[in-house]
């Protein structure tokens, strides 16, 4: 990484990778404007997201948070958001923060998922994806590596239907 690439916030070097220049943009606008395009700018790039109808709430380099509306479009057999919308929604959700933190010499992969349905989920869901600040040092001061993105699902009874395990990696763009 070279000092270019850095920014200085908070007394702090911060990566600035293209996506986080973009976001960091979007976030100076007003706020009823943020959500909206946030999720315009994501769905145009993950059609899938765009399908399922994701929408973005708040993004930041250390937290996401994303909602999925309970749709005809989405619904399984018993009315209730699909098993793979929800874990389109924790990859989503996961993969924004962890990707706004990954240099633009590398690229972010998923590398494993595990989800673990804990019971029916009942209305929207709503996904919190979070990283530490060890977690951004991690990346920030590596070729490769991986490591395991927190995320909580919730639905309307605030609980949690879905229990996931998020693991994204980062190696070096071949040139």
């Amino acid at each position: 990484m070279r000092d270019t690439d850095l920014k200085l916030i908070n007394g702090r070097k911060i990566m600035a990778n293209k996506f986080r220049k973009i976001i960091s943009k979007v976030n100076k606008m007003p706020r009823f404007t943020r959500s909206f395009l946030l999720t315009k700018i994501f769905c145009s790039q993950v059609k899938f997201a765009s399908t399922a109808s994701i929408k973005l709430i708040s993004v930041s380099p250390t937290q996401t948070v994303l909602s999925l509306e309970n749709k005809k479009k989405v619904q399984n057999h018993i009315g209730g958001i699909h098993a793979i919308g929800a874990a389109l929604l924790a990859e989503s959700a996961t993969g924004i923060v962890f990707g706004m933190n990954v240099a633009d010499s590398c690229i972010p992969l998923l590398k494993s998922m595990t989800v673990h349905y804990q019971r029916r989920m009942q209305g929207n869901l709503t996904a919190i994806a979070k990283l530490s600040e060890a977690d951004i040092h991690l990346i920030e001061n590596s070729d490769k590596g991986c490591l395991m993105v927190n995320v909580e699902i919730t639905d309307e009874s605030e609980q949690q239907p879905i229990v996931c395990e998020m693991e994204w990696a980062w190696v070096t763009k071949r040139t």
